[in-house]
């Protein structure tokens, strides 16, 4: 599954990147270090298209076992067989996120098959692309129980099973829309703004305990998803992601990035979303007023929206043999395969983890030889 649009804002980095040379714009490339030391155990929930299948394969083209949960079970077919191809192994395991029971069965599945669960991803969710007032309790309710309760769930059944030994990750897929809210999505960003509540809440309390157990959470700009197709719309025109849009893979190295540096509290990808986060937090009231005026006609094509249109509110729409939706949506032409802003804040973080390892070296080799003149 996928991630919904921020408004258009121009790519600037985060206050917390410290400028420094990032690599030309062009197709995403692998990290020279492409596979850990031995395979790990990676959940992922929604990974039957958008960014959660992009996610799902690139762990598998890093060799890792990857246990895939969805409600698609064609979709999540295609999946197991994309992660295959890369390199990885693939558990498929059906399931509805806004169920617990089915959550908590879904592990219970991925680590006696697969092996202890290093790494849980969150990313499953549904939407409703209306006004508020025409957007019925129930479908708010499920949208909720999907986007909101799914993430709380899947942390659930992760921590279970991680707290015990002491080791593993969270990551949790946000998006720019749960620090800024548009029009037409209120249930949408009510639960990723909740899920940033949450996720704090539990970071501080992991904490608290100096636990070994990490949770991050990945804020996600615009995607090129197949949402766009499936959501349930009552726009009159068919809904469409904002510029600047990014396809899933830039999405998916950003997840698998932050899983493999969990200690930073959460990570920005495309500078849109740096951005959107920046207006919201300096001239919020200026958005509410833009945004009433563009927000509308911003997130829809000029193409009529069939009144037959399905869609996956209550039931996932690649489910038969055939409807497999894949990673990408429909704007392929008007997405950027990279983020220059995204590689600047990964080379950073990793130039920041050597700068931090080295210091701490030196600082043990001090202690050490301080140590060892006493004892004389």
């Amino acid at each position: 599954m996928t991630e919904p649009t921020s408004q258009p804002m121009p790519d600037v980095p985060p206050a917390e990147v410290v400028p420094v040379p990032a690599p030309a714009p062009g197709p995403l490339k692998e990290p020279a270090t492409t596979r850990p030391a031995a395979p790990r155990t990676i959940v992922v929930t929604g990974a039957s298209a958008g960014i959660g299948r992009a996610t799902a394969e690139r762990f598998g083209r890093r060799g890792d076992r990857v246990a895939l949960i969805a409600r698609g079970e064609d979709g999540l077919r295609g999946a197991a067989e994309a992660v295959e191809r890369a390199g990885g192994t693939a558990l498929v395991l059906p399931c509805d996120v806004a169920d617990f029971d089915a959550v908590d069965q879904a592990a219970d599945r991925a680590e006696a098959e697969l092996g202890p669960i290093d790494v849980w991803v969150n990313v499953a969710f549904t939407s409703v692309f209306a006004p508020f007032t025409k957007i019925t309790p129930a479908e708010f309710k499920r949208v909720t129980e999907v986007t909101y309760l799914g993430y709380v769930y899947g942390t659930m059944a992760a921590l279970q099973r991680m707290t015990p030994r002491d080791r593993g990750t969270i990551v949790q897929v946000g998006s720019a829309l749960g620090y800024r809210a548009i029009p037409l999505q209120s249930a949408y960003c009510g639960a990723k703004h909740a899920v940033n509540g949450f996720t704090e809440s539990v970071r501080c309390e992991l904490l608290h305990d100096h636990s070994n157990v990490k949770i991050t959470i990945v804020q996600m700009p615009a995607v090129n998803t197949p949402q766009f197709s499936w959501v349930r719309s009552r726009l009159p025109r068919q809904p469409q992601p904002v510029p600047p849009i990014y396809e899933p893979e830039v999405a998916a190295e950003g997840v698998v990035f932050a899983a493999e540096h969990p200690d930073r509290k959460e990570y920005w990808v495309g500078g849109s979303t740096a951005a959107t986060i920046f207006a919201q937090k300096f001239a919020a009231p200026l958005l509410d007023r833009y945004l009433g005026k563009t927000g509308y006609d911003s997130q829809q094509t000029d193409q009529r929206e069939p009144a037959s249109r399905a869609d996956n509110l209550w039931q996932p729409l690649d489910q038969a043999p055939g409807s497999d939706h894949g990673a990408n949506g429909e704007f392929d032409e008007k997405s950027r395969s990279h983020s220059g802003h995204t590689a600047l804040s990964e080379a950073t973080e990793t130039a920041g983890a050597v700068v931090t390892r080295a210091f701490g070296s030196l600082i043990t080799t001090a202690r050490s030889g301080t140590a060892r003149r006493r004892q004389r």
